[in-house]
């Protein structure tokens, strides 16, 4: 099982109100939607350390693999800085390094294939915006081979004209958000897209143990009761419908700067997904 074990108490994000250039859009996409600090920034006391932001983070420690989540900050050595754009966009989209090496699938680049042209230009400007650190991260462990992760739908980069359909551009936002790869049961190391969003995966930490939760439009086990107000509470505060608050490692701090206007069409997807008990 691959965990997400990081907490995002601070978020450094370019204003949405402002998000007008590539870069600013960039921003907004790497700090709240896609929530790339809460993996590749280092951890300390009070959570992700701004100071050393996207220089390479937590450790992963699976049967197929040990990785240490990448400095993707723009120095020219442990990061990106030499890195062409081709092959940032490369990384992301096919989960391949420019060695030729794969990522190791805790870095969910299957559900980045939806990823628009503009939007991946939007994320390599901004990260070559953000303040180089020389951090050298440990080469990769592979045990056994791994195989990546491709949602239904989102084999190939949403157009552009679709973004106008609220359902539509949730969906984008969910699969940049990556959230059905928490959310959706494993079944022998893959996972279990028939049952999209049934929740299940448990996720150990500081915290104790959380399990992510069903978030189909089932009426009992998952938000089909839920009221939009209270979805938007689960996602931006962490709190339960019954006022009790939900337990990491979602990175509730980071989708809190996401526009109204993103998070209304994330419901309005949610809504869609099949009810599954």
């Amino acid at each position: 099982m691959f965990r997400h074990v990081a907490i995002g108490l601070l978020v450094l994000a370019a204003s949405p109100a402002l998000a007008q250039t590539p870069a600013e859009r960039g921003g907004y996409l790497v700090n709240t939607v896609m929530t790339c600090n809460n993996c590749h920034t280092p951890m300390g006391p009070q959570g992700p350390d701004f100071s050393k932001a996207l220089s390479g983070g937590l450790t992963f420690d699976e049967p197929p693999f040990k990785v240490t989540a990448s400095n993707i900050a723009p120095d020219p050595e442990p990061g990106v800085g030499k890195w062409t754009d081709a092959q940032i966009k490369t990384l992301l989209r096919k989960g391949t390094r420019p060695d030729g090496v794969s990522v190791a699938p805790i870095m969910p680049t299957g559900f980045y294939e939806i990823l628009t042209e503009k939007d991946l230009d939007a994320i390599v400007a901004y990260l070559r915006t953000v303040t180089p650190v020389k951090n050298a991260t440990p080469a990769p462990v592979y045990k056994m081979a791994f195989q990546r992760s491709i949602p239904p739908g989102a084999e190939k980069p949403m157009a552009e004209a679709d973004m106008a359909n609220p359902v539509k551009r949730g969906f984008y936002l969910a699969t940049a958000a990556h959230c059905m790869e928490c959310h959706t049961p494993m079944e022998k190391g893959a996972h279990d897209f028939k049952r999209i969003g049934a929740g299940g995966m448990e996720f150990p930490g500081p915290w104790g143990k959380s399990v992510a939760r069903n978030i189909t439009s089932h009426k009992e086990k998952g938000l089909g009761a839920w009221s939009d107000a209270e979805i938007k509470a689960a996602i931006t505060q962490g709190i339960h419908r019954d006022g009790s608050k939900l337990k990491p490692p979602m990175g509730y701090p980071f989708y809190a700067r996401m526009t109204p206007q993103d998070i209304d069409a994330i419901i309005a997807w949610l809504r869609t997904v099949p009810p599954v008990e």
